[in-house]
Parts: C-alpha cells; sequence; structure tokens
C-alpha cells in the first residue's frame, strides 16, 4: 500500500477529488498555501492498493493542469521615500506534486 501525498492548485482540487471518487478512489483534502505566491493550494492524502497507483497517478494527471499567470513580485525592503514600481511577471501555476510513501500498516475502524 502507498500513501500519495499531492498537492494541487486549488482550482484543480474539487475536480481531482470529484474524479477520484468517481473511481472509487477516497482522499483527504488538506488547504495549504504555497510559499512562492502564497495562494491557495490543496493538499490530498490518498491511501492506494500498490497496484493500483499508475491509475491513481493518471487522474492527477488529467486533471491538474499547469498554466500561466502574471503576478507581481513581493517588494524589496524599501527606504522610507523610495519608490518602488513592481514590474509584473508571468509565472507557471497548478499541476501537481505527488509525494509516494510506503505504508508500513494500515487500519481502519
Amino acid at each position: 500500500m502507498k500513501l500519495l501525498i499531492s498537492v494541487v492548485n486549488s482550482d484543480d482540487a474539487h475536480p481531482l477529488i470529484d474524479a477520484l471518487m468517481a473511481e472509487g478512489y477516497r482522499a483527504t483534502m488538506i488547504s495549504t498555501t504555497g510559499g512562492f505566491l502564497r495562494e491557495g493550494n490543496a493538499t490530498l492524502l490518498i491511501g492506494v492498493a500498490d497496484e493500483n497507483v499508475q491509475d491513481v497517478l493518471k487522474i492527477i494527471q488529467e486533471n491538474c493542469h499547469t498554466r500561466t499567470q502574471w503576478v507581481n513580485p513581493l517588494p524589496p525592503t524599501v527606504e522610507s521615500g523610495e519608490l518602488y514600481m513592481p514590474t509584473p511577471i508571468e509565472v507557471p501555476v497548478g499541476g501537481a506534486v505527488v509525494f509516494m510513501l510506503n505504508v508500513e500498516r494500515f487500519e481502519k475502524y
């Protein structure tokens, strides 16, 4: 058995959970915040049998899409009286990062 920890964009989280549930997989979603853009993410915990890992990874890949977004970079520390004019930059957002852990023991009550 494996525990998949998948960090996805908030916009992709609910469609992903719906797709997982439609195929009979369960997931627990935790709302998280990314460090770079400080925007909402979702971290999904998915317990899956070894033989179903590739199926779940395919579902994640089909439902989590990379896209670009224009953002203003965080301002540097400026002295009073200085003018800081941020230039928006285009950054990739979305997609998914998946960590796969071996599960030594699983119990359900």
